[in-house]
């Protein structure tokens, strides 16, 4: 089918302006349906998921907006096909807050009277291989006080298991890499934000050739190490902070102390460098080993 005339000249305008080298374009985000062809076996099922709250602690805030977007991908990486959604809405136990009806544009008259059923939540994600989440360390939470099932499943973050510094992007937000990679959405709505991070894991990244989603696949497979600076002297925060550790003010989930999460391969210099220049002797440090299956989670 012939594309409308002034559509044409819209694209050759577009295409215009990009090649003086003076503009760049970004086109909007039409979501498809397809992205390779069906002619692989193997093929396995993840859905991308985010949320919306009332705000940061999931302890305390509640969940008002819950979209999954549920897709196939062969295990080199490569998206097939994109499903039909799950979105829904969900009037809190207290009054929306104004600073998140400002950022997610969700007022307490869109949410009123809406509920989201916990069984069919789980009806649509069971059998999946993995749930992606763009910030995977917050939707997480959130979604395991919400739905028991969440816990069992394993997670990925597109935020953090693709490295987007190293293919050329100047940020992490989603609508910054969408902007970087030539295109823009509706932002601030769940099934928006879902739509938005499946067709970037679907490109191929710029400097590396390699498709996100598997760069992202490599990452979650892979086990992992948080290691904890137990103890360590408070005048040395600065170089643990610097080295990339971070507090853990809280105690959610392990005592407070400064940790760092690192791949197997990297444990043992990490241990190296806790005991040469933060702790000065060898002693014993606080470990675990982490997978999909609780990385992101409280219990990591």
């Amino acid at each position: 089918m012939s594309s409308p005339a002034h559509l044409l000249d819209y694209a050759a305008m577009a295409e215009a302006l990009q090649a003086t080298g003076q503009y760049r374009v970004l086109r909007k985000l039409q979501p498809p349906t397809r992205y390779e062809p069906d002619d692989t076996s193997g093929l396995r099922r993840a859905i991308f998921l985010d949320v919306e709250t009332t705000g940061l602690d999931a302890a305390r805030h509640e969940v008002i907006e819950l979209a999954m977007a549920p897709f196939t991908y062969a295990p080199d990486g490569r998206i097939v096909e994109v499903g039909a959604p799950f979105q829904g809405l969900r009037e809190p136990s207290h009054p929306i807050p104004a600073e998140i009806t400002a950022i997610t544009g969700i007022d307490d008259t869109m949410v009123a009277g809406q509920r989201i059923d916990v069984d069919e939540v789980a009806r649509f994600v069971d059998g999946v291989d993995l749930v992606i989440a763009h910030n995977a360390a917050f939707d997480r939470r959130f979604m395991e006080m919400f739905c028991e099932t969440f816990t069992h499943l394993p997670w990925a973050c597109s935020m953090s298991q693709v490295d987007w510094q190293a293919e050329g992007f100047e940020g992490l937000k989603l609508a910054w890499l969408a902007a970087g990679a030539g295109f823009f959405y509706d932002r601030h709505r769940a099934l928006h934000d879902c739509h938005a991070g499946i067709e970037l894991l679907a490109r191929a990244l710029p400097r590396s050739g390699r498709r996100g989603m598997a760069q992202l696949l490599e990452r979650a497979r892979a086990p992992s190490w948080r290691i904890w600076a137990s103890g360590a002297p408070y005048d040395l925060k600065d170089a643990l902070k610097a080295r990339g550790y971070r507090w853990n003010g809280d105690g959610a989930g392990a005592q407070r102390a400064w940790f760092i999460d690192v791949p197997d391969h990297a444990r043992e210099d990490e241990f190296r460098y806790l005991h040469d220049e933060i702790y000065g002797r060898v002693i014993d440090i606080n470990c675990r080993k982490i997978d999909a299956y609780d990385r992101f989670s409280n219990r990591a």
